[in-house]
């Protein structure tokens, strides 16, 4: 039975400013913004540009609880938490760069391709990488 990712949820402080980052500051795609009434919450998803239909999405998730919050900008410990592939890595860092996106290293060439890392609105650290 085949299977695949289909959402990668991401904690939040705020709808708005997230969806406003990761389309402006990243060229991400807006897949959805639905409101939940029952739950009081936004059904948010964005995928980078180009994905493929079908392709895993992330899940904006707004932290609703304290205990949530702790988490905003700190959900893999300081670890790279999600890796964003580029068929043109000279082209997506420098426009990145270009949109004030931060990078926290700088690129390097290593066996499996070349790597930047970056981190998001909130803190949290992504390699861009161009995989050989």
């Amino acid at each position: 039975m085949p299977q695949s990712l289909a959402h990668i949820a991401l904690v939040v402080r705020d709808y708005d400013e997230a969806i406003a980052w990761f389309t402006e500051k990243l060229g991400f795609t807006l897949v959805a913004d639905e409101y939940q009434a029952e739950q009081d919450k936004r059904w948010v998803l964005v995928a980078p540009a180009g994905a493929p239909e079908g392709a895993a999405t992330l899940l904006l998730a707004r932290a609703s609880k304290p205990e949530q919050a702790a988490f905003i900008g700190n959900q893999a410990g300081g670890r790279v938490f999600l890796f964003l592939k580029t068929d043109d890595f000279r082209r997506d860092h420098e426009s990145m760069r270009a949109r004030g996106v931060r990078f926290v290293r700088e690129p390097k060439e290593a066996p499996y391709g070349t790597v930047a890392v970056f981190e998001d609105l909130y803190g949290n650290l992504w390699d861009l990488v161009q995989f050989a």
